[in-house]
């Protein structure tokens, strides 16, 4: 029996050309060289968020993080949207604490950090993932699930 249109296994086939293509479109464009440099990512970030200088913190982050650029936007956009909130809720960030570096063999890199509130904290997490070129951002990631951390 033939059926009409495009056969389910094309589909599938312009479906991964696409998602490959897009994927290498926009693969972040630099790597960092070392754990240093790692560490010294993850304090900017943390301290430009805990100015509630959002943008510029996911600009710092962009050049290391293969994530498509749509995506990264749509993280960015949601975090605003948040951020504004729990400053007018909790009060004006009181400084940034560095709770722990977590490591799995050579390959990759956790570092959590603390945001402190005038009534809360949370938590911000960075994960680096080694590729053969260096130090790339895996994921970056926060919450306000900071009592995890005892």
């Amino acid at each position: 029996m033939k059926r009409n249109g495009p056969s389910p296994w094309k589909c599938f086939v312009l479906f991964m050309a696409f998602t490959l293509g897009s994927a290498s479109a926009h693969a972040q464009s630099e790597s960092l060289d070392g754990i240093p440099a790692t560490e010294a990512l993850s304090k900017k970030v943390t301290e430009l968020f805990s100015q509630n200088k959002i943008s510029q913190a996911f600009d710092a982050l962009r050049p290391y993080w293969p994530l498509a650029e749509n995506e990264i936007e749509a993280v960015e956009e949601k975090t605003l949207k948040y951020m504004n909130l729990i400053v007018d809720r909790f009060g004006p960030s009181i400084g940034i604490v560095k709770v722990k570096t977590e490591t799995i063999a050579d390959i990759a890199i956790r570092e959590t950090y603390l945001i402190r509130y005038e009534y809360t904290a949370i938590r911000v997490k960075i994960i680096y993932y080694q590729n053969k070129d260096g130090w790339i951002v895996n994921s970056f990631k926060w919450d306000d699930t900071f009592s995890e951390e005892f």
